[in-house]
């Protein structure tokens, strides 16, 4: 596999590739992660603006894959646009083009592995310290701490992060990474991805997330289960908002047909004598479950922007764990890898019996 060397940063080392793509005419923009008193994603045409860039920074300010469907959703951008994103969210980004959210045309894809990143709570104060401070087992997210899914597996260039503090290789992964090098003068050399670097980091991953899973007990929550983890949920239905596969205009859970009328109480209190307010939480987390378990790359916004500090995402991972194990299927790993709810198998499932 081609490889290029570049003997600075990851963070300075993609601000140099970017600037030389951008000076010959090979991108118009970049789209990624940057700093300016606080951290944000943004699309820059400016050069000058370049230095702001903090693509690698261990910050999730929303789901990088989301922000960007929006942009690119009605049509795909008129020139190429480099974008720097996270695997999670490159996967989300990947599975709502799938859904017809979002456009790829145009856009070359920037990623590296993932190391995790800090809970939006935990980084509120003294935010420049705790981000030059992180490490990967002190402030990590709970979703970043048992994610095995690290590693970029399709983007067009792939940084390891592994090369130590001043150097960094930039791994071209397909023939559009390749032809988007051509013709700049760069250190190329030949040099193949050493995963096995990183199996101790999946190793500790995979035995956090089956630590996890067994304090968890998913498969024994049931109804009691269920109000004992979202019972505090104050319906706010910020985890959906946050969720890249949540994409729907108007959800079903905030239009008028999910509201609860007079009647609809009286009904309530007349069959139960008591009724709870706000009604209908439990309803509307097992709703986002069955809408998204199939598509959810376990990003963990939606634990991230919780008020009453939920583990959503983590109980969301767990279930689509499972649902996606049934179907074979990883969101995100492979662009024509259809969704399984929009397609139709005569065989499938034959364990359940003939219909």
């Amino acid at each position: 596999m081609k490889a290029l060397k570049i003997a600075k940063s990851p963070d300075d080392a993609i601000k140099e590739l970017l600037s030389s793509l951008f000076e010959n005419q090979k991108i118009k923009g970049v789209f990624s992660l940057f700093y300016d008193q606080d951290y944000f994603y943004g699309l820059v045409t400016d050069k000058e603006l370049f230095n702001k860039l903090t693509p690698t920074a261990p910050v999730m300010p929303a789901n990088g894959g989301k922000m960007l469907s929006r942009l690119t959703m009605i049509e795909p951008p008129a020139v190429p646009i480099a974008v720097v994103l996270k695997p999670c969210e490159l996967r989300a980004f990947y599975e709502l083009s799938k859904l017809e959210q979002a456009n790829l045309e145009n856009l070359i894809f920037i990623s590296f592995v993932c190391a995790g990143v800090l809970s939006l709570k935990e980084i509120k104060n003294n935010i420049e310290e705790k981000v030059a401070n992180a490490n990967q087992k002190q402030g990590l997210r709970e979703c970043c701490q048992l994610c095995e899914n690290f590693v970029p597996e399709n983007a067009d260039l792939i940084l390891p992060l592994i090369d130590g503090d001043n150097k960094t290789t930039i791994f071209i992964k397909t023939e559009r990474g390749e032809e988007l090098l051509q013709g700049i003068e760069n250190n190329l050399v030949e040099e193949d991805f050493d995963s096995a670097k990183l199996s101790s980091i999946k190793e500790e991953r995979s035995r956090y997330r089956e630590k996890t899973w067994q304090n968890l007990k998913t498969e024994n929550l049931g109804i009691p289960g269920l109000i004992d983890i979202f019972g505090r949920c104050i319906n706010c239905h910020a985890c959906g908002r946050a969720c890249p596969i949540c994409y729907c205009n108007l959800c079903y859970f905030d239009s008028a047909d999910n509201d609860s009328g007079p009647r609809v109480y009286e009904a309530e209190l007349e069959r139960r004598g008591a009724l709870r307010a706000p009604s209908g939480t439990i309803f509307y987390h097992i709703g986002r479950m069955i809408h998204v378990s199939l598509s959810c790359v376990g990003c963990g916004m939606c634990s991230d922007v919780c008020p009453v500090s939920i583990p959503v995402g983590t109980i969301f991972t767990r279930v689509a764990e499972e649902t996606q194990r049934l179907f074979n299927y990883v969101p995100g790993r492979n662009l024509e890898e259809k969704i399984p709810i929009s397609t139709f198998e005569i065989k499938e499932f034959e364990e359940l019996g003939e219909a």
